[in-house]
């Protein structure tokens, strides 16, 4: 489990191709990793991976590997990362932690284009094209996981077949803690779904299938 609140940027600093799947190397912040332990979970720009080996000397470990099969690499953007490539992390979530944030799962639903960015002052406004059929999933100010930061949704537009976009505005404390402030129309990034709402909405569409033989649009 994770809570949306991004700890860090780590930088790619090896790939390596292997049957069935690719391996990756990732340095970390300075800190990110004590206590980091082999078996450990990670949310790779909002992915859930799973610390394979850990780098390091006698002062601790510093980078670690991670495997991640063909699926992962097809169903989100972990696939187009290369050496240098930057992505959020965050730790797993521990019991009693404050969740500041949503609760995420670290499985992603589907991958996102940047479609628009525009930079008033102190802000940062990103919007985000959203393939069907996700965004009936998708209200004003509810939550998004975006490359596994926690935002809230500022403004969207639903179109009949369940697709759109949606708008998230961030401060300057957002972009230094995460990606975000890299990204250039045309990114793609991987979205979480918030799990509470997706069960709401698929029930009462179940419902009202039933009752009326329609399905909520």
């Amino acid at each position: 489990m994770f809570t949306g609140i991004v700890q860090g940027i780590a930088t790619v600093s090896a790939l390596r191709e292997r049957p069935g799947l690719r391996s990756f190397t990732l340095q970390f912040p300075p800190g990110f990793a004590a206590g980091l332990d082999i078996g450990a979970s990670v949310a790779v720009d909002g992915t859930c991976l799973t610390v394979t080996a850990l780098h390091g000397d006698e002062h601790g470990a510093s980078a670690a590997d991670f495997d991640v099969m063909q699926q992962t690499l097809t169903l989100t953007t972990l696939g187009a990362l290369r050496d240098g490539s930057r992505v959020n992390v965050e730790r797993s979530a521990k019991s009693g932690a404050e969740v500041g944030g949503h609760v995420l799962s670290g499985h992603v639903d589907a991958v996102a284009t940047l479609s628009q960015l525009r930079q008033p002052e102190n802000n940062h406004v990103l919007r985000f094209e959203v393939p069907a059929p996700w965004m009936n999933y998708v209200f004003n100010k509810g939550f998004m996981a975006v490359n596994g930061a926690s935002l809230t949704v500022a403004d969207s537009h639903r179109a009949p077949d369940g697709g759109g976009w949606f708008e998230v505005w961030l401060i300057p404390e957002t972009l230094r803690m995460t990606t975000f402030g890299d990204k250039a129309e045309g990114a793609r990034v991987n979205l979480e779904i918030e799990r509470q709402t997706q069960v709401i909405v698929d029930t009462v569409e179940r419902i009202l299938a039933q009752r009326y033989g329609t399905v909520a649009g």
